[in-house]
């Protein structure tokens, strides 16, 4: 399971591992008070995407194709998250103020796809 969840709210439980999927780490914020277990900068937009979409929901459709486009590169990371999320929970954080407009929720989109793929070739494979 794949959830996400703002860096800033306070870990829960349930969160499972909790892995900072930005490529800045969050300002004001300690590694301790964060307890992020993993960071992947690697899985967080380039800056110059970041930039580009300043949190602008109206530049979400066309910051969202862009994402998945420098995400095609990172498949080994990608489908590392695959498999820890099919074993336990796994909380993708995010530092954006807005919970539906950040990298988070495209990642965990893609995320969901890769696995759904994988388990249709095995069903096919079988």
């Amino acid at each position: 399971m794949i959830r996400i969840k703002r860096v800033y709210d306070e870990p829960e439980r349930g969160d499972g591992e909790r892995i900072l999927v930005d490529r800045l780490w969050p300002r004001g914020l300690s590694k301790r008070a964060a307890a992020v277990g993993r960071w992947m900068k690697e899985l967080g937009p380039s800056h110059e995407l970041r930039k580009w979409f300043g949190h602008d929901p109206a530049r979400w459709g066309a910051f969202s194709r862009r994402y998945v486009g420098e995400l095609r590169g990172q498949h080994r990371a990608l489908a590392a998250v695959a498999r820890k999320a099919k074993r336990q929970t796994v909380t993708l954080l995010f530092g954006a103020r807005d919970s539906r407009h950040n990298n988070a929720v495209v990642l965990k989109r893609v995320i969901d796809r890769l696995a759904r793929q994988k388990r249709a070739a095995r069903r096919r494979a079988a």
